[in-house]
């Protein structure tokens, strides 16, 4: 008898890439992880209990490597104007030290990534994209830099810094408290989507009072020979506040509750930042490239049918009983207080999991608009053939006092 052909797969698994690791992997390995590939990152997924993780972050503080982000840098004397063409956000009116949220579309308006970016100085600022889309979005910017007006190249220059940075995040309601412990810095005088740089456990980083879990807290860009240094001296400050460390999969059940969109779940080429209800995200009077920008002319369409008749709007659901919702589950009409016949596909699970804050199964859907004001009645989810009962919320399931 003899061996078998390796399959296609086999064959071309053996010439993947291995998956990247970020500079906190011997730590997480040392605390037990249990590791997972994200986006060609080798990551922790969780440490012990994902619920207890996703609590503590809720009641005290966890700590994330989150260093699989991408981090592109943009600098030159037309930077910002680059970016109010290439993104969909003003940009260049963002204030040094200040950081907003945005999204760069294509030419149809289609969502390629949404972002978080900063601006350390007049000319400089950092784009954060999410891991998946890292080459995607340095692709289209450095595409962006270059046709920026009729054979015009821009005084900005794009650098990929994804390994010029590790990225940790604090969150949680003693956030502050853990961090004040480490810095002279006025951690207290930072504001909300703010980052500055300074000095964090003898170590050089910029401070944002960002993150992605619906609680207070703070994302450290450090070099990373400094990461393993800063989140040793995080985990010591944090001993007395019950600060634990926590993985990805408790990152998305805390976005999850706070109503905070994934990008290849909410958010998609497919969809305009209108269709996913975040059309405030886009902005048509900016002043720079005579108001010009990347996908303008489609998303000012996709505006007008959002505000005249949307066929689907994105909502939470609230599970009557206690089977879990995925991403891909349709949602159907029960035949009751709705327009649609009994076992009408009128949306689609986006995402969905059990909440430890709430005790139930929560999930967000885009569903047919008819059905999308809180408190709709008549709306199930088909679970593996079962029509199970969820109510209508609205989003964010979870907000912090």
């Amino acid at each position: 008898m003899t061996e078998p052909e390796p399959s296609a797969a086999h064959a071309s698994a053996a010439h993947e890439p291995a998956a990247r690791k970020t500079a906190l992997d011997a730590v997480h390995r040392a605390l037990g992880a249990t590791m997972t590939d994200f986006a060609g990152w080798d990551m922790p997924l969780r440490y012990g209990s994902e619920r207890e993780e996703h609590l503590a972050v809720r009641s005290r503080a966890g700590l994330f490597d989150l260093s699989h982000m991408g981090e592109i840098t943009l600098t030159g004397p037309e930077c910002g104007e680059v970016l109010d063409y290439a993104l969909v956000g003003n940009l260049s009116k963002l204030a040094v030290g200040r950081a907003r949220y945005t999204m760069i579309c294509d030419e149809s308006g289609g969502i390629l990534d949404d972002l978080i970016v900063y601006r350390l100085a007049d000319q400089e600022y950092l784009v954060v994209a999410n891991a998946s889309n890292a080459q995607t979005v340095l692709d289209a910017l450095r595409e962006r830099v270059e046709t920026r007006g009729p054979g015009k190249r821009s005084g900005a220059e794009v650098r990929d810094d994804r390994d010029a940075y590790a990225l940790l995040a604090v969150q949680g309601p003693e956030a502050a408290g853990i961090l004040r412990k480490l810095t002279g810095f006025d951690v207290d005088g930072l504001r909300y989507y703010a980052g500055e740089r300074d000095i964090v456990a003898g170590r050089s980083a910029l401070i944002a009072r960002t993150g992605y879990t619906g609680e207070d807290g703070f994302e450290l860009f450090v070099a990373p020979e400094d990461a393993e240094a800063v989140w040793s001296a995080l985990r010591e400050a944090g001993e007395g506040a019950g600060l634990v460390p926590c993985g990805l999969s408790c990152r998305d059940t805390l976005r999850l509750e706070a109503g905070m969109p994934l990008y290849g779940h909410e958010l998609s080429p497919a969809l305009t930042p209108f269709d996913a209800g975040l059309g405030r995200t886009v902005k048509f009077e900016k002043a720079t490239n005579e108001g010009r920008f990347v996908g303008r002319e489609a998303l000012a369409a996709a505006a007008g049918r959002a505000e005249s008749a949307p066929p689907r709007k994105l909502v939470g659901l609230v599970a009557a009983g206690r089977r879990v919702p995925r991403a891909g589950y349709p949602v159907v009409a029960t035949g009751e207080g709705g327009e649609a016949g009994k076992g009408t596909v009128i949306g689609e699970v986006t995402s969905g999991a059990p909440s430890p804050t709430l005790g139930k199964p929560i999930a967000m859907a885009y569903v047919d608009a008819a059905y999308a004001a809180p408190g709709t009645g008549g709306v199930a989810v088909d679970i593996r053939g079962s029509h199970e009962l969820y109510d209508v919320v609205a989003l964010p399931f979870y907000k912090r006092d």
